[in-house]
This record gives structure tokens, sequence and C-alpha cells, in this order.
């Protein structure tokens, strides 16, 4: 009897110990978690879907959550092999530092580790200086980005986040940011890494960089992004996870239990919506004539959608085709026309490319055409 109570004692300071842990136990299928979040979001990254809201389109500052705008748009714009020269202005900003130094020439991939690991502000004015040519021309494509995106309730004033009047974001913008870039392969192995190390300007050695979000060792599934920090904004952070094949994004502002927080959403996340599949690249819409050829137009890629058990059992897709290129101007395949509605119960959940194959039922024929055709031929030449 003192084993099992010893066992029992034993599980319980554990499960104590690891707050984790104690999430998951007392998780319920359905119920959405109680955060301390002022401002928070869920999406997954595949749709956009919200999957949990918490005053998501209040503007905030977001300190150098910041950073995953300044990190996007250098990777667009810039060559990461490229050198970059380090201004005396960059090496004077105040905050997180990777420690440059004036003059210092640095790779840009070296920077871009520094900026999303170490949050190193002096590696995001070295970066806008390089990209921009000029920080205030960095901030004019920082915004210019964020329009592209739809962010309407973000406004940019630098490329690291320092409080700064007329800087500010919501936890709905960063989550749409978040999500874009992270269809960005560099950006995506970048912010997944725990700990690089890097040739530095000068030294024979390499500079070790960690990354400061403590997600990526606490759960599992964590795959990413940024932390942040200032005394007006307090303790924010958007981190990413990823399980079986699902990836999730989670955005908190102003959170004292940001770690806690951003796993109770996720394991929501994860345990009441699954992703299904309505639409699979290379699926057949919408088969046409031209030149009294069949054409059909398939979609250009997969459209994955998550739903909760209850919207499973309810759900009816339909799918429709919107042509907006002529067909009889088609010359080749692989040409978008169109796009291809997709609707959940007669609301529209997305789109994707409508492109051009020739049906291979018109291939199959044709060559019977052929062999007819030359053996007609053949027979009136006897």
């Amino acid at each position: 009897m003192k084993k099992i109570y010893l066992c029992l004692l034993t599980c319980l300071v554990w499960l104590m110990g690891n707050p984790m842990q104690q999430m998951i136990a007392y998780a319920e299928p359905s119920k959405e978690p109680e955060i301390s979040a002022q401002a928070a979001i869920l999406m997954d990254v595949a749709s956009d879907r919200v999957l949990f809201a918490k005053n998501a389109d209040q503007p905030m500052k977001v300190a150098s959550l910041t950073k995953i705008m300044t990190a996007i748009i250098a990777i667009e714009k810039g060559e990461l092999d490229q050198l970059v020269r380090v201004s005396p202005k960059a090496v004077g900003i105040e905050g997180s530092s990777i420690y440059l130094k004036a003059g210092d020439q640095v790779p840009l991939r070296t920077l871009l580790y520094g900026l999303m690991l170490r949050s190193g502000n002096d590696a995001a004015m070295a970066i806008a200086e390089h990209i921009g040519g000029s920080v205030e021309g960095f901030v004019y494509l920082m915004n210019e980005k964020a329009t592209y995106l739809g962010l309407k309730n973000t406004h940019f004033m630098n490329p690291h986040g320092l409080d700064k009047p007329n800087h500010y974001s919501s936890a709905h913008d960063l989550a749409i940011l978040t999500s874009y870039a992270l269809k960005n392969p560099v950006f995506r192995e970048i912010v997944k890494t725990k700990v690089i190390a890097l040739p530095w300007p000068g030294e024979t050695w390499r500079h070790k960089f960690y990354n400061k979000n403590k997600l990526l060792r606490m759960y599992s599934y964590a795959d990413g992004v940024k932390t942040g920090f200032t005394k007006q904004a307090g303790r924010t952070l958007v981190t990413s996870a990823t399980k079986n094949g699902q990836q999730l994004v989670a955005v908190t502002l102003n959170d004292p239990n940001d770690w806690l927080d951003s796993t109770k959403m996720f394991e929501y996340g994860f345990r009441s919506y699954q992703l299904v599949t309505p639409l699979h690249k290379g699926q057949v819409i919408v088969r046409k004539m031209k030149d009294k050829k069949p054409l059909e137009l398939v979609a250009g890629e997969d459209f994955r959608y998550p739903l909760t058990a209850d919207e499973k059992k309810h759900k009816r897709f339909q799918i429709q085709p919107i042509i907006s290129y002529p067909l009889q101007l088609v010359d080749k395949e692989n040409i978008s026309v169109g796009s291809a509605r997709i609707y959940l119960n007669d609301q529209l959940l997305g789109s994707v490319p409508l492109l051009v194959k020739r049906s291979t039922e018109s291939t199959f024929f044709s060559k019977w055409k052929q062999i007819l055709f030359s053996w007609m031929v053949q027979g009136d030449k006897s």
C-alpha cells in the first residue's frame, strides 16, 4: 500500500512541476482555453481560419514581434550570402543586441539568425539600411507589405519594435503575417532553429546563437517563431506548432503566462479541429471543348481546411469554377485560366488556381484516330 501511495505522490509532484502536462491533463474536448493575455489568437496556417480569439483586432504595442516583418522582407528582397556593412547608426541602437561593430561586414543570413533567434536590434537596423537604403526606406516597405497582406490594424515606425508612438499591430494581423511568412522555406528554417553556429567577421571561431523561444524546448510540436518584450508592450509572443501535418500559429500580447497560454491554445486547436482536403492538386474541376478537343481544368494545388467533429458530420462542400481567361487563347498546359472557389454549406472558404490540362481521354482517342486514318490511307493505296 505504501508503494502505491508513493507512486501516486510522485505522479502528483511531477504534474505540479510540469505546467504543460497540467494543461493537457485537464483539457476538455471542446472547451476554449482560459488565458491571461490581453489579446490572443490561434490560426490554422493552411487556411488562415481563426480557431480561437480574444481581443484579436485590438491595436497594441508588439515589441520585437515587429521583426517577423523585418525578416520576411529581407528574405524576399535580399541575397542571403551578400555581405552587409554595419553602420555606426546600427551599432548605437538600444536594447537586445548581437554586438555588431561599426564597419563589420556580415552575411545577411547571419544577421537574420541574429535577428530572429537573439532579437538583435542592431541586426534589425543593419538589415533595414541594407535592404531599404535607409531605415525610413525600409519602414516604407514594411507598411507597404502590411497593406498588401491586408493588415488593417498595423502600422510600423521602425524595424525592431522598440516602443514608439504610432507603432502597433494586432494579434490577428500578426497571425496573418506569420502564416504568410511560414510559407517561405528560408523563414521557416530560421525560426525553428534552436541553436546555430555561424562564421563571425574577423574571427576564426564561429558565433553561436541560442533561440530565446523556450517553447521550442518545452513543447514537442513547436517549430517557431518570435519572442518580444518592452515595458510598454509587456511580454509578447508568436509561436507555431505542427502536429500530424497541421500547422497552427498562436499569438499572445501583454501576457505574463505566454508559454503556458500558447500551449493551451495549441492543444485546444489540435484536439478540436482536424484538417480535411476537399480539393486535391490535379483534381478535375470541369471539362471544356476547344477546337473540338476536350480540355480539363484542374486544381493547381491542394485546398485544406480545419473542421470540428460536428462540422465534419454536416459538411457539404461545393466547388465553383471561375474562368477568367479565354480558353481559345490557351496554347499550352499548366496555364492559370481562373480559380476554383471552395464553399462549405454555401460559405466561401477560399480558392485555388484553375489550370489547363490536356484531356487524357483526348490523347487516347486521338491516337486511335491516327491509327484508323493510317489504315484507311494504306487501304486506299492498295
